[in-house]
């Protein structure tokens, strides 16, 4: 590493960089002399961001005011997490902590949330990393540095869009020095920081002294909470969804366009064509795209995307566009690439339709998310039973000690989705699992079949199709809303939409 001057004080290096102090640098920078220093020092004309309060400030209020009435008179710390090291001394793009989002609004990493109570409620403090000093060397010698990364918010500038109070990220030690035990709750493992510094805490089961214990309870109540709380989507929140899924569909009709009917072409073209859109349109996509050509179809997580599409087979496509304040899609098409399903394409995609569909139709309010998930395993038992290929009765395959149908299926019938693909995950069993729908969800609804390459105890003809069809729903109280509606899904359409894309030719977002 460079020399260290007298304004940056050393810490220890973390995997390739030195975080030092508030300021990081690399093994290989140089080891600058005093003239070129002092002349960096020098010249610059301050500036001011012309911030206003964002739109959406009232709805991340409301968010905290609903935490804060479920902990009264704790102390809560909600971390947004550090840039992860993707080799040596580089990083991967930051995404912020979605919890810590869904409080601020607030994208920059470092920052901390902390809510103490005040009699009344709490008061929320936003620890964050401000705009470089011109006071050290940090601005120019800095991996976190303006002339480094860009402009960063002052304080006030991010106090007056977040809507929120702000104190700079070197007043976090005192701050949470200064929490009670026992009466402190941490969002753990995203700032291992913030982890060190407040002990995980628990009451003995004797009801005595409160001590330190491994188990996190309280903190696991808390992250518990915050997903209970972000089943419902506001109006603004479903904006969000739908604006996201309309990328999604733009993204489906770009790689529509370039996928030839008469020859290969490889599946990371295709992912790297919505990509593109993710990123036009969007943040990024919401998760690592599933390009499955032909077998590559009955990998559920299939993320390598190293194949090549072939005229006949079909093409499976899991992808959604994560929007600029992070709400993202989770849409699924199957396509012929050759433009028309075959016979038996066609049978086992219309069992997997009349799946989707008949879990769309029963979703509603107050229904139990487990009897959507039995509505749709029905119809798909159904349908293997009519292949023939079922070794009992549908009754009997549907039995919780048997579920011999799920060899073909594996996975349940969809997740709640929001600011996360698989959103609400430490929600409760009972909110969640083994609760009932209620009015303003969000959930995706994707059955599907799967028929393996090496799979002896089905024809040969099956072998290597995959077949899902994943839509992002909105509960209503009418019932359920497809918000991802935009691209067809029963197969005739499929074709036909396939045709027209193609006939419309590529095109760059714009």
């Amino acid at each position: 590493m460079s020399e260290e001057r007298t304004d940056i004080t050393a810490e220890p290096a973390q995997t390739g960089s030195a975080r030092v102090g508030t300021a990081r640098t690399e093994s290989h920078d140089p080891d600058f002399p005093e003239k070129f220093l002092a002349f960096m020092r020098q010249g610059w004309r301050d500036t001011e961001l012309p911030v206003t309060p964002r739109p959406e400030v009232p709805n991340h209020a409301k968010r905290r005011a609903a935490l804060s009435a479920a902990f009264p008179g704790e102390t809560l710390v909600i971390p947004t997490g550090r840039e992860r090291v993707r080799a040596n001394d580089t990083s991967y793009r930051f995404r912020p902590g979605s919890d810590f989002v869904y409080l601020t609004g607030d994208h920059d990493p470092d920052s901390v949330l902390v809510m103490r109570p005040n009699g009344s409620g709490h008061d929320a403090v936003l620890y964050m990393r401000p705009r470089s000093s011109r006071e050290s060397d940090e601005f120019f010698r800095s991996r976190d540095g303006e002339l480094w990364v860009g402009r960063r918010h002052t304080l006030a500038e991010k106090s007056t869009e977040l809507g929120i109070e702000t104190a700079p990220l070197t007043e976090l030690a005192d701050a949470l020095a200064g929490c009670a035990p026992g009466r402190t709750r941490v969002l753990r493992g995203l700032d291992p920081s913030v982890d060190a510094a407040i002990l995980p805490y628990e009451p003995r089961p004797s009801g005595g002294t409160a001590d330190a214990a491994p188990a996190l309870g309280r903190d696991r109540e808390l992250a518990a909470v915050l997903s209970e709380q972000k089943l419902v989507k506001d109006e603004w929140e479903i904006a969000q969804l739908q604006e996201a899924i309309d990328a999604t569909v733009r993204g489906f009709e770009d790689v529509a366009r370039v996928l030839p009917a008469d020859r290969p072409v490889s599946e990371r073209l295709l992912e790297g064509v919505f990509g593109l859109r993710a990123r036009h349109d969007g943040n990024d996509v919401g998760y690592s795209s599933i390009v499955g050509a032909g077998a590559h179809a009955t990998i559920l997580h299939w993320h390598h995307n190293n194949g090549h599409t072939r005229p006949g087979e079909l093409l499976l496509m899991d992808m959604g566009v994560e929007g600029r304040n992070l709400y993202t899609a989770d849409v699924t098409r199957v396509l012929p690439v050759s433009g028309t399903f075959t016979a038996l394409q066609r049978q086992i995609y219309e069992i997997v339709y009349a799946s989707q569909q008949a879990g769309i139709d029963a979703i509603r309010p107050g229904v139990a998310f487990k009897d959507v998930h039995r509505t749709c395993m029905r119809v798909l038992a159904e349908g293997l039973a009519d292949l023939g290929l079922l070794p009992v009765s549908v009754d009997e395959a549907m039995d919780e000690q048997s579920m011999v149908y799920r060899r073909w299926t594996l996975h349940g019938f969809g997740h709640m989705l929001g600011i996360d693909v698989h959103d609400c995950a430490n929600a409760r069993k009972e909110r969640y699992r083994d609760g009932t729908l209620g009015e303003g969800y969000v959930l995706t609804v994707e059955p599907g079949l799967y028929f393996q390459p090496e799979d002896d105890l089905v024809p040969a003809e099956l072998r290597g199709i995959g077949i899902r069809i994943e839509d992002d729903v909105l509960v209503t109280a009418e019932g359920a809303v497809n918000l991802s509606a935009g691209l067809p899904r029963r197969a005739d359409e499929v074709e036909a939409w396939l045709e027209a894309q193609r006939a419309a030719g590529p095109r760059l977002p714009g």
